[in-house]
C-alpha cells in the first residue's frame, strides 16, 4: 500500500467528535452484501481526510474500509477509534502493515456485537420496557420518558466515552481481554441478567385468568386458583413457552398474533378468559 509523507498528522479530539456523530448513521445504509460498511467509511472519513494527502492513499483507506461489516450500533465507535489510532500508524510508520487494520475490525466486530446484543438489546431495552410500560398501564406519562431515558442515556454516554478509548487504548487492551476469556464472561452475564429481566416481565405483562368454577356453592374451586396453587402464573408461563416454540418452528410473528386474537375472541365469547 501506498504510504504518505514523513509528515505525521495527528488526530485530535475535534475528528473524534465527528467520528462519533457519524456513527449514528450504522442503520441508515444497512444493505444486504455488506451490511453496516457504507456507514462506517462514512463516519471514518475526518479521520482519512486528516491522514492522507493523495488520492491513492485516500482511494487506499476508504476502499479498505467499504469492505464487510456488522456490529451492534451502540458500541461502533470502540471499534471506530482502535482503527483512528492503526490508521495514523500505518501514516508514521512504512513498515506497518495495513491490512492489519482490516483484520483487527472483522476479528473484533462478532466478540463485541455479542457483548452489546446481551447488554443493549438484550438487557438495558428489556429494562427500559418493564419500567416504561409497568408506568405507562397506570396512565403515567413518565412511561414513554423513563424508556427513552433509561434506553438511550447509557448507550449514547458510551458511544461517545468508547471513541477515545478506543483511540486511546489501541488493539492491545481488547486482545487480553479475549485472551483471559473475559469477553465470554460478560457475555454470559449479560445473557442471564437479560433472561431474568424476561422472566419478571413474562409473570407481570401476561395476565391469563379462567373463571370456570368446578363444584358448587361454598364447595366451588375456580380452574384458576387450582393452576395458582400449582405454580403462580404457570398459564401465563405457559403461554410464553407455546409463543417461543411456534417461534423456534419459524412460524411467521403475524400467524401467532392472529392466533392469540382468535383464542381470545373466542374465550370471550364462551365465558373463558
Amino acid at each position: 500500500m501506498m504510504k504518505t509523507s514523513n509528515e505525521k498528522p495527528e488526530i485530535t479530539k475535534k475528528e473524534l467528535n465527528r467520528v462519533f456523530w457519524r456513527s449514528f448513521q450504522m442503520e441508515f445504509s444497512w444493505n444486504y452484501e455488506r451490511q453496516m460498511n457504507l456507514a462506517y467509511v462514512y463516519a471514518m472519513i475526518p479521520i482519512l481526510k486528516k491522514l492522507y494527502k493523495t488520492k491513492e492513499s485516500m482511494a487506499d483507506a476508504l476502499k479498505r474500509h467499504l469492505e464487510f461489516f456488522n456490529t451492534t450500533p451502540h458500541i461502533v465507535t470502540l471499534i471506530l477509534g482502535i482503527n483512528a489510532a492503526m490508521e495514523e500508524e500505518n501514516v508514521s510508520d512504512p513498515n506497518f502493515d495495513s491490512s492489519a487494520i482490516e483484520n483487527i475490525k472483522t476479528s473484533l466486530m462478532g466478540p463485541l456485537a455479542g457483548i452489546g446484543d446481551s447488554f443493549f438489546w438484550g438487557t438495558l431495552r428489556l429494562i427500559a420496557t418493564g419500567v416504561g410500560t409497568s408506568l405507562a398501564l397506570q396512565g403515567n406519562i413518565l412511561g414513554p420518558i423513563l424508556f427513552l431515558l433509561i434506553f438511550n442515556v447509557p448507550h449514547l454516554l458510551f458511544r461517545y466515552f468508547a471513541t477515545g478509548w478506543g483511540y486511546k487504548l489501541g488493539t492491545g487492551f481488547l486482545k487480553k481481554i479475549q485472551e483471559n476469556g473475559l469477553m465470554e464472561s460478560l457475555t454470559y452475564g449479560a445473557a442471564i441478567i437479560g433472561l431474568m429481566v424476561v422472566g419478571g416481565m413474562t409473570a407481570t405483562m401476561i395476565d391469563i385468568n379462567i373463571p370456570l368454577q368446578i363444584g358448587s356453592g361454598e364447595n366451588a374451586v375456580t380452574v384458576q386458583s387450582i393452576f395458582d396453587d400449582i405454580v403462580p402464573k404457570i398459564l401465563s408461563l405457559g403461554a410464553f413457552g407455546a409463543v417461543f416454540y411456534l417461534l423456534k418452528k419459524e412460524v411467521k410473528p403475524l400467524i401467532i398474533l392472529l392466533g392469540l386474537a382468535v383464542v381470545g375472541i373466542l374465550g370471550s365469547l364462551i365465558g373463558l378468559f
